[in-house]
C-alpha cells in the first residue's frame, strides 16, 4: 500500500495535463477515512474535467472522478471501520477534492455511505451519480403531484446515463415515458427495452412562447433550447425537472409557461444533497433496480488507464448507457 495509481490533472503555467501516475499514499489529502477504491464511474462532468472542456475543476493538482465505491482500510471516525464497504457521490469530489479515479482515496466521513442493501460496488457505480440524479428527478416530479395517471413524461438526452436511468425508473413506477434522442434510428430499440413507449427525434426549436401542450412532465438532461421547447409543451400545472447541460448552459425562454400554464421548473442538484435525501433515493434505487432492469441497462467496464481515451467519446455523444471504471 506504499504507492497507488491515480489519474492526475494538473495545470502548471496554464498548460493543462492529464496522466496516470504512481503516487505515495502520503500524497493523499487529509480525511478521516482511507478507502481502497474498487470502482468509479465516468460521468459527463468527469469527461469535461479530464478533457479540460469546461471549468469543472476548481483547483490543481486533482484526481477527477465524482463517484467511488470501495472498502475502508483505515478510519478515524466511529461510523466506519476497516472492511466496511462504502461509496460516495458528489460533495465536490473530482472538482474541489480528490475523487475516484484512483486506487485509493482519503475522504471526510460525512461524504461516505454504506453500500445500499443488495448492491455490490460495481452495481452501485453503474448507478452512480447518473442514477442518483435520475431518482432525484423522479422524486421531484412526484412531490409536485405528477403521477402515472397525469399523462406522458418526456425524457430528453435519453441515451445518456441520467436519461437512461430516468426511463428505467419512470417505467418501473408505471409512467408512460417518451424518449427524445437524435439517435432514434440506432438506439430506438435500446430505449424501448428500457421502458420507453415511443421515441421522438430531438425537439425542434419553437419561436412561440407556448406550443401545443403534450407532456404532463419532463426530465431534461440537455438544457438550452431543448429545455425552452420542453417548457412550452408542458400541460397546465405540469413540471419539468432539469439536471443537465449537454446542449448548453443558456436558457432563452419567456414567462408564459409559468404564468399562463402554471408550469414548474425544478432544478436538481445531486452534489450537495443532505444525507436524508441520499438515503431515501438510494433505498428506492436498490428496490427498483431488480434483475430484469440490470439486464436491459447497457454498461461497460473500463480500466483506469482507458478514461482519457473514452472521455471524448462521451462528450461527442457516440456512447450510450453507463461506463464503470475498474480502479
Amino acid at each position: 500500500m506504499e504507492t497507488f495509481q491515480a489519474l492526475i490533472l494538473n495545470n502548471p503555467d496554464e498548460l493543462f495535463a492529464a496522466e496516470l501516475q504512481s503516487l505515495p499514499i502520503t500524497a493523499l489529502p487529509e480525511g478521516e477515512v482511507l478507502v481502497q477504491v474498487g470502482y468509479s464511474s465516468l460521468n459527463y462532468k468527469d469527461a469535461l474535467a479530464v478533457t479540460n472542456m469546461a471549468l469543472v475543476v476548481r483547483q490543481f493538482p486533482i484526481v477527477p472522478g465524482i463517484d467511488l465505491a470501495g472498502v475502508v482500510q483505515e478510519s478515524h471516525d466511529e461510523r466506519f471501520k476497516p472492511g466496511d464497504r462504502v461509496f460516495a457521490t458528489g460533495w465536490g469530489l473530482g472538482e474541489k477534492y480528490w475523487g475516484g479515479f484512483a486506487q485509493y482515496a482519503r475522504l471526510k466521513a460525512d461524504w461516505l455511505m454504506p453500500l445500499p442493501d443488495g448492491l455490490d460496488e460495481q452495481q452501485t457505480m453503474q448507478i452512480g451519480t447518473a442514477g442518483f440524479t435520475a431518482m432525484l428527478c423522479v422524486m421531484a416530479l412526484e412531490k409536485q403531484g405528477v403521477t402515472p395517471a397525469s399523462g406522458e413524461i418526456l425524457v430528453t438526452g435519453a441515451t445518456g446515463g441520467v436519461g437512461s436511468y430516468a426511463i428505467v425508473l419512470l417505467a418501473k413506477l408505471g409512467y408512460q415515458v417518451v424518449a427524445a434522442t437524435g439517435r432514434a434510428a440506432q438506439l430506438g430499440d435500446y430505449l424501448k427495452s428500457l421502458g420507453a413507449v415511443r421515441i421522438i427525434t430531438r425537439l425542434e426549436p419553437t419561436k412561440r412562447p407556448l406550443a401545443q401542450p403534450e407532456w404532463a412532465g419532463a426530465i431534461d438532461c440537455v438544457g438550452s433550447q431543448t429545455l425552452a421547447t420542453v417548457l412550452s409543451q408542458i400541460h397546465y400545472g405540469g413540471s419539468v425537472a432539469t439536471c443537465g447541460l449537454a446542449g448548453g448552459g443558456d436558457l432563452s425562454t419567456s414567462v408564459y409557461p409559468f404564468i399562463l400554464r402554471g408550469v414548474n421548473l425544478l432544478g436538481i442538484d445531486s452534489v450537495m444533497q443532505p444525507l436524508s435525501q441520499r438515503e431515501l433515493a438510494w433505498s428506492r434505487l436498490a428496490a427498483l433496480m431488480t434483475d430484469d432492469r440490470w439486464q436491459v441497462m447497457q454498461s461497460r467496464v473500463v480500466r483506469l488507464d482507458q478514461v482519457l481515451e473514452i472521455s471524448p467519446q462521451l462528450l461527442a455523444g457516440t456512447s450510450h448507457g453507463r461506463t464503470v471504471v475498474a480502479c
